[in-house]
Parts: structure tokens; C-alpha cells; sequence
């Protein structure tokens, strides 16, 4: 099975906010799913990114 890794910048293009939005997010709590691979590198996999998309999703203004 092979998983699509992306980087902080394309995660970022793809959700539609800045990489400094992510980066704050990783440090406040991490709403989206990141993997360290190594010591340094942050990585996200599409399909993360998908579902926390979907998890977003609202119908109605006040449902949240």
C-alpha cells in the first residue's frame, strides 16, 4: 500500500491556509494529523487531510 506523503506547503495549498497556520497547529494541539519522519521532517498524508476536511463540514450555522 502506498501512502502519499506531503510537505507542510503542499498540505498547506491543498487545505487553502498558510504554512504558518499549520505550523501553529502542531504546536497548539495539531487539529490536523502530521507525521514526523526523522527527526525534523513534518509530513502529511492526503488522506488526513481529506478526512479532517470532512470533519469540518457543518450544514447549518448552528451546529456548532
Amino acid at each position: 500500500m502506498q501512502t502519499q506523503l506531503l510537505t507542510t506547503k503542499e498540505a498547506a495549498q491543498i487545505l487553502g491556509v498558510s504554512v504558518a497556520f499549520l505550523e501553529r497547529d502542531r504546536w497548539a494541539g495539531a487539529r490536523v494529523p502530521f507525521i514526523k519522519v526523522g527527526s525534523r521532517a513534518v509530513r502529511y498524508r492526503y488522506s488526513d487531510l481529506l478526512a479532517y476536511i470532512e470533519s469540518c463540514a457543518f450544514h447549518s450555522t448552528s451546529q456548532y
